[in-house]
C-alpha cells in the first residue's frame, strides 16, 4: 500500500458526503476529473473499493463506510492543527470583543474582566451589551470574540463554558392586577394587562419570544434594568432575573406571581466563543482565566 495524500482524502470525503463527483466537485472548487482522479488513485493506493458506482448516485461501500469514519476523524484533526497553528502564529491582539447579553450580572462580570485586563494593558478590552438573540448573532457574524449570555448547546459552531444558573420569576407591583395575586395565576387573566418585554437586538436573525402571553399589550424596553422600573412603576408586568429584584421581592415593592401555570425559568449562563476560528494568545488566556475561575457570577436562586 503506497502513501496517500490529504488531497485525495478530502476529495473523498467531499464525494461520500455530497453523494457525487460533481457536486464534490463544486464543492472543493475542483474539476469533476480531479476529484474523479483523486478518488480512483485513493482506491488504487489502499487496495479497497471505496465507493460502489453502479447506481444513479455514488454509495459508500461497506470498506468506504469503516474507512471515511477514519478519514473524518484525521480530516477533524488537521483543522485543529491548522487553527493551532494560526494561533501561535498570531501576536497579542490589540483588542477584545465581548458581548454581554441581557441576562447577565452586569457588576460580576464586568469584575472579573477587570481582574483579567488588568495585567493585559497592551489590549483593550471593547464591551458591547445586546438583548435577547443579539449576543448570538454578533458571534456568528464575528463582530464577538467572546460573548456572556445563553446559547444553543447543540450548535457545533460553539464551544461554551457553563457560568451559572440565572433564574427568572414574573412580577408584578403591589396594586398592579385587580384580583388577588396568588400561585394559579393563568397566562389569559394576564391579557388584559401590558406585558414588558426586552427588545431584540439582532439585526438579521429570527428572534425568540420569551414569556409571551398571546393578544396582550406589549411596551419594549433595551434592558432589564429599565424593564425593572416599568414594572416597579405599576405600568406593567414581566419577567425578571431574581438576582436583579431581590431585594424588592424581600421588601414587597414587588410581588412574585411564579405558580404552576407562571412557572418562570433557569436559564444557563455560559461564556461562548467559535469553536471553528483561531484564536489569539489573549483570547485564548481569558478563556482559560474563566475556565478557571469559575466565579459563578450570578448562582442566586
Amino acid at each position: 500500500m503506497s502513501a496517500f495524500t490529504l488531497h485525495d482524502l478530502q476529495c473523498f470525503d467531499a464525494v461520500a458526503r455530497s453523494g457525487g463527483f460533481q457536486p464534490a466537485a463544486e464543492l472543493l472548487h475542483r474539476s469533476h476529473p480531479a476529484v474523479h482522479a483523486a478518488v480512483t488513485r485513493l482506491e488504487q493506493q489502499t487496495g479497497l473499493q471505496l465507493l460502489d458506482r453502479s447506481g444513479y448516485r455514488v454509495m459508500l461501500t461497506p470498506a468506504g463506510h469503516s474507512f471515511h469514519r477514519k478519514a473524518q476523524a484525521t480530516l477533524a484533526e488537521l483543522a485543529a492543527l491548522q487553527v493551532h497553528a494560526q494561533q501561535l502564529a498570531m501576536g497579542e491582539e490589540d483588542e477584545l470583543r465581548v458581548v454581554i447579553g441581557d441576562m447577565c450580572p452586569q457588576r460580576e462580570v464586568l469584575a472579573t474582566l477587570a481582574a483579567f485586563f488588568r495585567s493585559r494593558p497592551a489590549t483593550r478590552l471593547h464591551v458591547q451589551v445586546e438583548a435577547v438573540t443579539g449576543p448570538t448573532e454578533r458571534l456568528y457574524d464575528g463582530d464577538a470574540d467572546l460573548i456572556v449570555h445563553g446559547v444553543d448547546q447543540s450548535d457545533p459552531r460553539i464551544e461554551w463554558m457553563p457560568l451559572s444558573k440565572i433564574p427568572f420569576v414574573p412580577v408584578v407591583a403591589p396594586g398592579f392586577l385587580r384580583f388577588p395575586v396568588s400561585r394559579a395565576i393563568k397566562p389569559a387573566q394576564l391579557r388584559e394587562y401590558t406585558q414588558c418585554v426586552i427588545r431584540d437586538t439582532a439585526r438579521h436573525m429570527q428572534g425568540r419570544d420569551y414569556f409571551m402571553v398571546e393578544g396582550a399589550n406589549q411596551c419594549s424596553v433595551p434592558d432589564q434594568q429599565m424593564k425593572k422600573e416599568i414594572i416597579l412603576q405599576g405600568l406593567a408586568w414581566g419577567h425578571l432575573p431574581r438576582f436583579l429584584v431581590e431585594r424588592e421581592l424581600e421588601e414587597g415593592s414587588l410581588l412574585s406571581i411564579a405558580g404552576r401555570y407562571l412557572p418562570g425559568s433557569v436559564e444557563q449562563l455560559v461564556a461562548a466563543r467559535r469553536s471553528d476560528r483561531p484564536h489569539g494568545p489573549v483570547a485564548q488566556e481569558l478563556w482559560e482565566f474563566l475556565s478557571s475561575s469559575k466565579s459563578q457570577p450570578a448562582g442566586r436562586s
